[in-house]
């Protein structure tokens, strides 16, 4: 598991061959099995195969090749739908409509995430990562049919690898562990935790296609520009107060 760990990367193109259910319910039951908090496992995986729902999520995740390549897209939604369903039948009054309450899902969520990630990389599987299903989560509530109390926090695709890409540069382990407390970052020190990521080759030829100055000005004007974000962070909150989660009273 350490050299799936250290050799993950990003697949964005698959063969054609399906995944067997045994494999499948294999990813998911590793799943399961991730932390979550007291034990209440407030998160749900959607697992879409069927091509035409496919289609849908394709559009929502901006029209990427892989959503349509990979057998297999999973959503995974922070949910206290199915716990409060329990709690009222049992009784208890669930206090759940509030925004701790969604991050608490959706960290659960997030941990399920990473375990299946991990065990279908381990399986000899590929997966990436789609930022995207917050983006247009109010999309994938309707596609997917969401109930009130749940909410679309992160998606992958699965599938065989149809590429073996480069691994991704990474930036090195003092840029981001702090020991004891956090230790703020001076000029210097941020000059020498990114000196190695600027200077690589595929740096220097997005700096040339984009005609910017520094790689940081290709996050902060073409990439993730402050109007998007703040657009789609306008889009998130509608969906999380629609979904019964932003009760402040």
């Amino acid at each position: 598991m350490l050299d799936t760990l250290l050799k993950h990367r990003s697949i964005r193109k698959y063969k054609s061959g399906e995944i067997d259910n045994n494999t499948l319910n294999t990813v998911l039951s590793a799943g399961i099995r991730a932390s979550t908090t007291g034990n209440m496992q407030v998160y749900s995986m959607v697992v879409t195969r069927e091509e035409a729902i496919r289609k849908q999520l394709w559009e929502c995740h901006f029209k990427q090749d892989m959503v349509l390549q990979a057998p297999v897209h999973i959503t995974f939604c922070a949910d206290f739908n199915r716990f409060n369903k329990w709690c009222e039948q049992r009784n208890a009054v669930p206090g759940y409509d509030n925004y701790l309450s969604f991050f608490t899902a959706a960290i659960d969520a997030l941990l399920v995430s990473q375990n299946v990630c991990l065990a279908a990389e381990d399986m000899g599987l590929g997966i990436c990562y789609l930022g995207t299903a917050t983006y247009n989560a109010r999309r994938i509530v309707d596609i997917l049919q969401l109930p009130r109390g749940v909410v679309p926090v992160a998606a992958i695709v699965i599938g065989y690898p149809g590429e073996e890409p480069v691994l991704t540069d990474r930036l090195p382990l003092e840029a981001v562990v702090h020991y004891e407390r956090y230790t703020d970052y001076s000029a210097k020190d941020i000059d020498r935790i990114y000196a190695d990521k600027e200077a690589l080759e595929q740096t220097r030829e997005l700096l040339e296609i984009n005609k910017k100055e520094t790689l940081a000005q290709i996050f902060t004007d073409n990439r993730y520009k402050k109007e998007d974000n703040v657009h789609f962070s306008r889009e998130f909150l509608d969906v999380i107060s629609q979904q019964g989660f932003m009760n402040n009273d």
